[in-house]
């Protein structure tokens, strides 16, 4: 059974800086690309970065520079650091795989076949 349990959201100040992880079981992490994606009360779902097996990884522009997604493939979990955190990073966290593509863009959140519950990441003072 494929599962993706996300962990490490919590509340934090602007400024302030935040791990994320994306724990993994149900598949071989290696042959996967990971996503991480946010989601805003009202908003629809972002993509926030996004990882293959062969040491690819890209970020939305939002967070580049401040954002750092890492694999463990050993541990079978994914991380996302995050620094320099501002108000509008808040949002429910979530990662999500697909198997077989190749990454040259972040893939549509549509084509992820399966997704963790979420964690709430807050970014206030």
């Amino acid at each position: 059974q494929v599962q993706l349990v996300e962990s490490g959201g919590d509340l934090v100040q602007p400024g302030g800086s935040l791990r994320l992880s994306c724990a993994t079981s149900g598949f071989t992490l290696d042959y996967n690309v990971i996503g991480w994606f946010r989601q805003a009360r009202g908003t629809e779902r972002e993509g926030v970065s996004c990882s293959s097996s062969d040491g690819i990884t890209l970020y939305a522009d939002s967070v580049k520079g401040r954002f750092t997604m890492s694999r463990d493939n050993a541990k079978k979990t994914v991380y996302l650091q995050m620094n320099s955190l501002k108000p509008e990073d808040t949002g429910v966290y979530f990662c999500a795989r697909v198997a077989g593509v190749t990454l040259d863009t972040c893939p549509p959140a549509s084509l992820y076949a399966n997704w963790g519950q979420g964690t709430q990441v807050t970014v206030s003072s």
